[in-house]
């Protein structure tokens, strides 16, 4: 139990982190602060829990070709869900550029957090 809120916590945490980041480096990414922030990343990190594993069981299913982007596929459907469901003053995506490298940058720090971070605090949670 405590490993899965553990768990849990480490995929909010990654969710937090790549929504601040990529605020703080793209103009067309933008999160109201604080309450933006924390309802988008609640909103985002849940809509992402629910979609990877359906998106990555219906490419493995229909389109083989696309297994290599389910990350970034579900990460993009997540973005967009969470502007929808958040509204103004949550997170707001505008233009090309804002939608492609906040969704590359999202997915990259996300997965680069939720590799590093387990390895950081399971190791201390196992030693305890």
């Amino acid at each position: 139990m405590i490993r899965f809120l553990i768990r849990t916590a480490i995929f909010f945490g990654s969710a937090l982190l790549a929504l601040w980041v990529t605020d703080l480096l793209l103009e067309d990414f933008t999160l109201g602060y604080p309450q933006g922030l924390i309802v988008a990343a609640v909103i985002y990190a849940l809509i992402q829990a629910i979609l990877s594993p359906l998106i990555f069981k219906m490419t493995a299913k229909n389109a083989n070709a696309l297994m290599g982007g389910v990350g970034l596929i579900s990460t993009f459907i997540a973005l967009w869900l969470t502007t929808i469901f958040t509204g103004d003053e949550g997170l707001n995506i505008s233009g090309t550029t804002g939608w492609l490298l906040g969704t590359l940058l999202v997915w990259l720090i996300t997965a680069i957090a939720g590799w590093v971070l387990p390895l950081i605090f399971l190791k201390k949670a196992v030693d305890n």
